[in-house]
């Protein structure tokens, strides 16, 4: 047995003994292949699956699973951009729980990450392709029988501003509408008062933060998702040099890259992703773990799938492992909730052309898969609180708002997943102890 096999079986010992304490099915022979191939040390950071075509990180690639792949590039023709040769090259990846399906028997999102690269003469000249390829998209995918844009998100605001009835800081992110993307502008308010007008090439000037979201729906599958795409935006200048636009190049710890053919564009971009990446990329993690468990509403289901990307990056395998196993429990079925509730929000709003179909057939799947993985009084619980909600979407078939007991039947959904993540998570000595030193950040 080599050092790395012994030390990932004493780490699996450990390991079963807290799953068996605290009631996590454990799955022994694939969690100790797991712990094995994090432990062993490779030549190569970027791992190649020849036979699917795809390619990302080696530990983003051991948490990967082709089934959905078809499935995954479908949608990804919906929401990714196309090369323009000698104008723009583009690098689509999956991210998110997405890429670990392996892990995520119950995924919530179809969370997409695509790398933008646009040849320029100038900063100002790539801005402004980037706005033109922005609106293009949303314009040409604002909605179908089978999908709905919800939202983009572009530019900063140049000054305090208030948007939509909210306050908005300058500098933060501005998140356009279907309707304000048509009319290529957001109207808004100073702080004194004064109406004004901020355009969509105005807002070409600081991109910032650029992300795209839809609502989609699988027919075949009975299914909602929400599908988003975020851009990493660089643009490359006439001498070679390469600058992002939003003044940070992303990492590459949790994509799984779709087409062999983005490879040259990766690897040309990988190489100026600064030495400190994984560092800064862990402690933007810690930050969103500590607002999760930290801020009301409370989230524990969002903490536990970032600390388990901070403990699989930081050597912390064990603890990564047993978080993995959690994703894997009957009761994690219900993080599917939160994300179908915002899905059917959005898919049953009056301009949508999502036909209710979709949205029944998701809910009556949901009622389905609880009745088949839940038991007990947790399964009568669940399965009355979603037959309220699925009520409430038959009364908006008929015309009728959501109702304030449809909205707490979704509320009480939520709260069993996050109660069921926050008991299990305390309960390991080596989780409660990471999670009690976050305070504070």
């Amino acid at each position: 047995m080599t050092e790395q096999q012994e030390a990932a079986r004493e780490a699996l010992e450990r390991l079963v003994a807290s799953a068996n304490r605290l009631g996590v099915e454990l799955d022994e022979e694939e969690a100790l292949q797991w712990l094995a191939a994090m432990a062993a040390q490779h030549d190569k950071e970027i791992v190649h699956d020849e036979k699917h075509g795809v390619f990302g990180h080696r530990i983003s690639m051991l948490d990967f699973s082709d089934a959905e792949l078809a499935r995954f590039r479908e949608i990804g023709k919906l929401v990714g951009f196309d090369d323009e040769p000698g104008v723009v090259e583009t690098a689509l990846a999956l991210s998110g729980s997405a890429a670990q399906s392996k892990i995520q028997s119950y995924p919530g999102d179809a969370d997409y990450f695509e790398r933008v690269n646009i040849y320029a003469d100038s900063r100002e000249e790539a801005c402004n392709i980037l706005a033109r390829l922005m609106r293009e998209k949303a314009l040409s995918t604002l909605q179908g029988e089978t999908y709905r844009l919800i939202q983009v998100r572009f530019g900063s605001y140049p000054r305090e501003m208030i948007h939509n009835g909210r306050l908005q800081k300058a500098g933060s992110s501005i998140g356009w509408t279907p309707a304000e993307m048509e009319a290529g502008a957001i109207e808004v308010q100073l702080p004194g008062g004064q109406p004004a007008t901020f355009t969509w090439e105005e807002a070409a000037c600081d991109p910032g933060w650029c992300k795209l979201d839809w609502v989609v729906a699988d027919p075949a599958r009975g299914e909602l998702a929400n599908a988003s795409n975020m851009l990493d935006v660089t643009w490359e200048a006439p001498d070679g040099r390469i600058e992002p636009l939003d003044g940070y190049l992303d990492p590459y710890f949790q994509e799984v890259y779709l087409e062999a053919e983005s490879v040259p564009i990766f690897s040309k971009l990988a190489k100026q992703v600064s030495a400190d990446a994984l560092d800064d990329y862990v402690s933007e993690l810690e930050r969103q773990v500590a607002a999760y468990v930290s801020k009301d509403p409370r989230n524990y289901g969002k903490a536990a799938k970032r600390m388990y990307n901070v403990f699989r990056l930081t050597g912390r395998y064990p603890e990564a492992a047993y978080v993995r196993e959690l994703f894997d429990e009957p009761a994690a079925l219900l993080y599917q909730v939160g994300a179908l509730i915002r899905t059917m929000d959005e898919a049953t709003d009056p301009y949508s052309s999502i036909s209710m179909k979709h949205v029944m057939a998701q809910a009556d799947n949901l009622i389905l898969d609880v009745v088949r993985v839940l038991e007990g009084e947790e399964e009568v619980e669940v399965v009355q609180l979603l037959l309220r909600l699925r009520d409430g979407l038959q009364r908006q078939e008929e015309g009728d708002a959501w109702t304030a007991e449809v909205e707490a039947a979704r509320d009480q959904v939520i709260n069993v997943v996050n109660n069921f993540f926050h008991e299990k998570l305390v309960a390991l000595p080596e989780i409660k102890s990471y999670l009690d030193g976050l305070q504070g950040l």
